[in-house]
């Protein structure tokens, strides 16, 4: 059995999808109805740059939607390959929508809309500067867990993913983790800063969390084809209004991605295909299990080679 995977911020790069752009009227037609959607060329910049823009959070989010969401539509339209065959769809943060979209759940516009929406208030959540994320390699779960825990009186930091075996980012406020990242040390522990400047997926996010709540529940999710596997408890859903709490809690929760591959593997998925942009995603569920097959989708060769 096969699951389809969706990455989430940092896979984006400019010029990502030009192939598809260039060679399906399906893919052309996707970037015009975004244009509109958005009220400005979201396919422009993704095409042309510049990569600052790119990078800001509130265009990331919609154009890594956009890219992936297009080659799972030629994936299907143009080369009748049935993903909805697929026992799980999963994302990773903003691949959660990219998932419960392609799944049927909400519609193209509106996800666009909502990512848009949502890239904002995460970005604007914490005055710049003020945040980040650190990531943490080579431990575990239970010994950053413990860390944390001996340190909560001095710095409040969280973990934001738990994104494969020794490999952890943990989001805070900027002074916090800087005396963090001098206990990691002190503990033989190697980090890395990550170039962003907001701390997704904790406490400090309270105020997108109020944003999309109210925003969330103004949409109409539909009954999508296949479970989804939720970021905030690993599990598989398929309700469409369990589904929008759980979008609300994850702005604020740690990302399960380990859990959530082992909970696929467990019930008998031996196949992940990542659709979208780069292949981070890919390299996480190696991480986790070799024994899979895994295939990235980025050209029109990787598809010609996909067999499900």
């Amino acid at each position: 059995m096969f699951s389809v995977i969706f990455p989430g911020q940092g896979s984006q790069l400019v010029g990502m999808g030009k192939e598809f752009y260039e060679k399906f009227n399906i893919t052309k037609e996707f970037f015009k109805q975004a244009d509109e959607a958005l009220n400005f060329s979201i396919s422009k910049l993704i095409l042309e740059g510049p990569k600052e823009e790119l990078d800001l959070t509130v265009n990331t989010q919609p154009a890594i939607f956009l890219i992936s969401y297009s080659i799972f539509n030629v994936i299907k339209n143009e080369f009748n390959l049935d993903l909805n065959k697929a026992k799980y769809f999963a994302g990773h943060s903003l691949g959660e929508y990219s998932a419960l979209s392609c799944a049927g759940y909400l519609d193209f516009s509106e996800t666009l809309k909502i990512l848009r929406i949502r890239g904002d208030a995460m970005q604007n959540s914490v005055p710049k500067g003020q945040g980040g994320m650190v990531a943490v390699l080579g431990s575990t779960v239970e010994i950053i867990e413990n860390i944390l825990l001996e340190n909560k009186k001095n710095l409040k930091v969280q973990i934001a993913n738990d994104n494969s075996e020794g490999q952890i980012v943990l989001s805070g406020k900027t002074e916090d983790l800087e005396k963090l990242i001098q206990i990691l040390k002190d503990n033989s522990i190697k980090n890395i800063k990550l170039p962003v400047s907001a701390p997704f997926h904790c406490d400090l996010m309270n105020n997108a969390t109020k944003i999309m709540t109210e925003e969330l529940n103004k949409l109409n999710f539909k009954n999508g084809r296949n479970k989804l596997i939720s970021n905030v408890t690993a599990n598989e859903i398929k309700d469409p209004d369990e589904l929008k709490k759980l979008l609300i809690k994850q702005i604020e929760n740690r990302v399960r991605w380990r859990e959530s591959v082992i909970n696929m593997i467990e019930n008998d998925v031996d196949h992940f295909i990542e659709i979208g942009p780069g292949k981070v995603l890919s390299g996480l569920v190696k991480r986790i299990n070799r024994d899979v097959k895994i295939d990235t989708i980025n050209s029109q060769i990787d598809i010609e080679g996909l067999k499900i």
